[in-house]
Parts: structure tokens; sequence; C-alpha cells
């Protein structure tokens, strides 16, 4: 993910917009609004954004090399499960045909040490090494802000190997394998997996990993990266045959019974710190939990009930278990907002009439399978890169366009009589309420699609809502050739580039690409109208949309990044947005990647680097152990794309993921 930061004074500077865009995005000072006092979610969210006229959020100015918090958190000495890595014996699915065939997804795998192996090494593994002089760094398959990975994970299940005995596990995907914590009869917590549930897979966070590097704005950032892994794990698990649902109806202490955040780990603080503080602050290496899912057979529904369970989950506080954290930095930053803000909009139990379903599981719309590369899942989740920059020239076929969109919808291929917005399709289903998140895109380089900017309406109960909150001078037409069952509407029709630019924090990346959107929630009656443990939840939902963007350009044969430095509120001022209605949580950018050869004695690649003969095809590299600041491909393990996901590479002014 692309986070570009620019000194403010260097902001002052390149602030000279044309007179349309000044128009449109210079008034954000009238038109932001103070938050309710009330709301801690939207303190914080306001507080946190960036402004084209009042600056960046709190951030720490300067990069700490000395203390970068260790990307891989260990629990010594905890008794090992090694995984195979690569996992042995898992079919190649082709990657259109898991979303295109009549659901639910290949017959269910049988739990073992191999098939959790493939879960965890398509979803949560490292995908490759990169070099870069005298620096080494690691990308996983989930994405992360910064490749700076605050999301850990653990698993509870059966032990294969040892039936009738309930395993809670940390993942180590440095090493890929499970760290055991603690251990017990299954028959004593029959709750925490009714049948035929296979696994929990719990995600949590370590908030100081992002704020090291982003200052108050990390928060968002962990959440993005929660809802990646969340579409991560569900995509890895539908090809093994299995669906994972939320269990939402958990409250935040539930799940720390799970995780384990006060076993082995600094003890909390007295009281939470009511402004900044730097020092020695080892609590700030604790764990945030934050949700849990359950694995279970594709085309069943286990019966759970919340009560139970969480009495279940308590039970865990009493059992043995072992292991201590590695310590990840000797001096830290207190970022104080951040923790008041966590503990404000954590989740106490079931909202009223929350239960737990499944939705009936829908394929996504498709046009045609002939859009996509001869990729199976397996290699276009391992092969995901971010790009750092777009070739500028690539132009999308109009029909791959509308066929990223269809992926991009909740319900999947619905009838004419029925809308968008319940979570049915893959792998939006993970997530148990309907969708809050429309697309508002950027349209540059699409043949046959007028350049301009364009509205996907995911859930088409918002339509009228949406219409009655944008500018009011919007077309609202139905772009030629949109497929019947695709709620896109363009707004109006111009160049967009130079805008999507400036409102992405001035980055190129916005306008080089074949689009590029911004992801737009329903907030405040959200927050409302369910409570403020929503707002983690909204930046998940982006997180998780912005990991079918990836899957989707790579599977075309292109590329992505996830942005997450823009300004806010001069987004909301081009779409006609006021108050709080509405807000801006994730952008992104869709294209070709820009190929370069890497310097002379830069850069060290091990084996043989051949560069693109034409836009649009792929650089390969033939051998065993490739080190590149570009990704690779064939026998190298990794799709080749122009991506830097290193800090040390990056620097201390812009990141990728």
């Amino acid at each position: 993910m692309l986070l570009l930061r620019h000194h403010p004074a260097s902001l002052r500077r390149r602030v000279r917009l044309d007179s349309a865009i000044h128009r449109l995005a210079m008034s954000t000072a009238a038109s932001a609004s103070a938050p309710p006092a009330s709301s801690a979610a939207s303190d914080y969210h306001c507080r946190t954004k960036h402004s084209l006229t009042a600056g960046y959020a709190r951030g720490p100015g300067r990069l700490d090399w000395a203390n970068q918090p260790n990307p891989f958190l260990r629990f010594s000495p905890p008794s090992q499960i090694p995984l195979p890595n690569p996992p042995p014996g898992i079919a190649g699915i082709p990657y259109p045909s898991l979303f295109h065939s009549p659901p639910p997804p290949p017959s269910p795998q049988p739990l073992s040490v191999d098939s959790l192996s493939a879960l965890l090494f398509h979803s949560l593994a490292l995908s490759a090494w990169k070099s870069a002089g005298v620096s080494t760094w690691s990308l996983r398959v989930n994405p992360s802000s910064g490749n700076l990975h605050p999301t850990e994970a653990h698993l509870l299940f059966e032990h294969p190997r040892d039936p009738g005995r309930l395993v809670v596990s940390h993942y180590a995907p440095r090493d890929h394998l499970l760290e055991v914590r603690s251990a017990a009869p299954l028959a004593d917590f029959p709750a925490l997996l009714p049948p035929p549930a296979t696994a929990v897979l719990a995600l949590s966070s370590i908030f100081w990993r992002e704020s090291w590097k982003y200052g108050e704005r990390a928060l968002r950032y962990c959440n993005h990266d929660v809802g990646h892994a969340l579409a991560a794990v569900a995509v890895a698990a539908a090809a093994l045959g299995w669906d994972v649902r939320l269990l939402d109806g958990l409250s935040d202490e539930d799940l720390g019974y799970l995780v384990g955040v006060e076993k082995g780990a600094p003890p909390p603080p007295d009281g939470l710190p009511d402004k900044m503080v730097r020092g020695k602050a080892p609590w700030v290496e604790r764990q945030h939990p934050d949700c849990a899912v359950l694995l279970f057979p594709a085309g069943s529904e286990p019966k759970v009930d919340y009560g139970v369970m969480s009495a279940a989950l308590r039970g865990l506080d009493r059992l043995e278990w072992v292991g201590k954290a590695n310590a990840l930095s000797k001096d830290h930053v207190v970022w104080d907002v951040i923790y008041h803000t966590a503990e404000a909009v954590k989740k106490h139990g079931p909202a009223p009439g929350e239960s737990f379903s499944v939705n009936p599981w829908r394929r996504n719309a498709a046009l045609s399978d002939d859009l996509y590369k001869e990729l199976t899942v397996q290699e276009v989740v391992r092969r995901r890169r971010s790009a750092v920059d777009m070739d500028g020239v690539h132009v999308m076929g109009r029909d791959t366009f509308y066929q990223i969109m269809l992926h991009c919808l909740p319900s999947g291929d619905v009838s004419p009589e029925e809308l968008q917005g319940p979570p049915s399709a893959l792998p939006f289903r993970v997530l148990p309420w309907d969708a809050e998140v429309h697309a508002t895109l950027f349209v540059h380089r699409v043949s046959e699609l007028p350049k301009g900017l364009y509205l996907l309406v995911r859930n088409e109960e918002h339509f009228d809502m949406l219409r009655r909150a944008m500018r009011q001078d919007f077309e609202w037409e139905r772009p030629e050739g949109c497929p019947d069952g695709l709620p896109l509407y363009r707004l109006m029709k111009g160049d967009c580039q130079q805008i999507a630019m400036q409102i992405s924090c001035f980055q190129d990346i916005a306008s080089h690409g074949c689009f590029s959107l911004g992801m737009i929630a329903r907030f405040e009656l959200v927050l409302h109208e369910k409570g403020e443990w929503m707002y983690p939840r909204l930046f998940w939902e982006t997180g998780v949309l912005g990991q079918v963007l990836y899957l989707e350009a790579h599977a075309v044969g292109i590329s992505a990044t996830g942005i997450g430095c823009y300004f806010d509120d001069a987004v909301h001022e081009v779409l006609g947005l006021k108050d709080l209605e509405f807000q801006s949580l994730y952008h992104f950018t869709v294209g070709a990647p820009r190929w370069w050869r890497p310097p002379l004695g830069q850069i060290r690649l091990e084996g043989t680097w051949r560069a693109p003969a034409a836009s649009g095809e792929l650089p390969t590299c033939n051998g065993p152990l490739p080190f590149a600041r570009s990704g690779w491909r064939g026998d190298c393990g990794g799709l080749l794309s122009a991506v830097a996901d290193s800090p040390q590479a990056a620097g201390a002014g812009s990141i990728w993921r």
C-alpha cells in the first residue's frame, strides 16, 4: 500500500490548482464539520484527517530506525507444530472458476496439518524475501500499509494428530509454523467448535508497529490490514472447500481470551496517558484483539450460541499458557489518541437481535473467463505485489473494467428483482453486515469508456441517500455497454487525472493507472444506529474490497496499489458531500506498473532478469532466490512488478504495501 507524505512546506509550494479543481477542492475548510462531542470515533476520524489547508495528521516527522519494531512476534519457549512449506498435494484451482463456478467451491478438505498449512500459506505467509544493499526484508501474501504488518493470527482447532485435544496457537509466518500457547481436552470446550466447524482463526493488531511510522493515523491503517487479512483468509479457505464467517457477536474481552493478550505479554499501564509520550513503554507492544472467524465446510451452517461460546472463551483464561512474547523495540512513542479510541470503539457483546448465520453462497457475476490470464488462485495470491508507479500508457479494455467491477459487488450474481447489498459472494461473505462502502472511480484509461468520475453503488438501498448527498449537477447516467446487474453510474465526463493525483497527496500513481478510486462509507448514521464499534469494521470492509482489487488486477495481468494518504475533505468536496454522512476511508489505483531495470551494483538480483518487450508483458527471471527492488516471476516464485516494499528502501517520505 502506497502512503506518501510530503513535508508541509513542500505541500504549500505544490498547492497550485487550476480553477476547476480550486472550485472543487480548495473550499474544504468551509465544508468540514466539527465531530459530535459524544463520539470518540468521529472525533478520532476528524482529528486524523489530512488536509490541503491545515496539513497532515500528527506523525513522528522523522523515522527512528534504531527502534523500528520487529515485524515478527514470537513466543518462547512454546511447543511447535511445523507446517509443510510449501503444502503438498493441494490442487491448483483456475482463478475465475473459484468465483464463477456453481457454489459452493470444491469439496471440503479434511482438517489436517497439510490443509492448515495450505490455508496459511495462501493467506498470511511470507511470499518472498528481498534485499537492497545491507537491508533484507520479507513480503507477505496479505498486504500491509508500509509493509509493517501489525496483524497477528491465532488458530484454535482440534489437533489433527492428537484427536480430542484442543489447541490454541499463534501463527509464526517467518518459519511457517504454529506455536502452541495452550491446550485442553476438546470435550471441555465443545462450544468453541460447533459441528461441523473446522477451526477458529483470530486476528489481532500491534498498533505500535504502524504508529512507529504513521503516528495518530495508524489506527486507520491497522484496520485496513485486518480487512485485507480477512479477505485473504476467505479466499484461501474457499480453495479448500471451506467457508468463513465473522464471529461478530463476541466481545473484545472474549477475543482477548482467545488471543491470550494477558499471557506472556508486557503488563498493561496503570492508566492510559492523556498526551503523546516518548520513552520505554513496553505495553504498546501488546496485542489488541480485532476479530475471529469460524471456518467450516462450505454448504454447512454451524449452530453458534454466542452466550455459551463467550463463557467457554472465559474458560481459556484458566488454562496454562506457555511462551513469553519477544520485545519488538527498545524505546517507543505512545500516541495516546490511538489507545483511547481503540478502547472507546470496543464491542461488548452481541448487538440486540444479533445471531450467527450464513448467507446462501452466490457466485460472482461473470462476463467471460477469457478476460483472465491462465493462473490458479494459488498463483494469484502468492504473486500479489503493490505497484510503485504506473506506466501512464496502458489502456484497459472496457469488458475487463466491467468484470473487475462485477467482482467488487457484495451480493454476486443476483436476479433482476434483487438488490446489491447483502454479502453473499466471495470474499465479502465473511462479513455479516450489508455493504456500507461504495466506490467513487476516476476513470483515466479504459477503452470505449469516457474519462470521468463514476460511482459503483455496492448497496442499492443507499442509492437515493447518495444521490441526495452528492452534487446536484451530477449526471447519474449508466455508461454504454454496462452489464445488467452492475449498479455503475457516470457522474460527470472529463479528464480527472490531475484532481485524482492532487487529492491523493499529489501522488502520480493515482493518475497514471487505468483508474483510481476512493471508498466512500456511510458513516455517521452507521455509528449512531449500530454503535461506535462499527468504526473499525467500516475499515475492514474497505480492506476486503481492496484485496479484491489487488487479486483482480493481478489475475488480468496488471497491478494495483492501496493508497492511505489522501486529503479527506478534498475528496468530499469533489463529490459535494457535507458533514459526516459519508466519509472517504481508503483509496486505490489499478493499472500497468512501470517496469525498470535495477541499477547495476545497487540492487542485488540472483538469477537472470529480462525486461518486458512491450507494455503489459510480465518481465521474468530465472533463479532460485532473487533479491531485487522489483518482484519476480517464474522459478523465482512471484509476480514481477515495480515495487519497493521496504521502509528502508522507500525512505522516510514514502511507503509501499
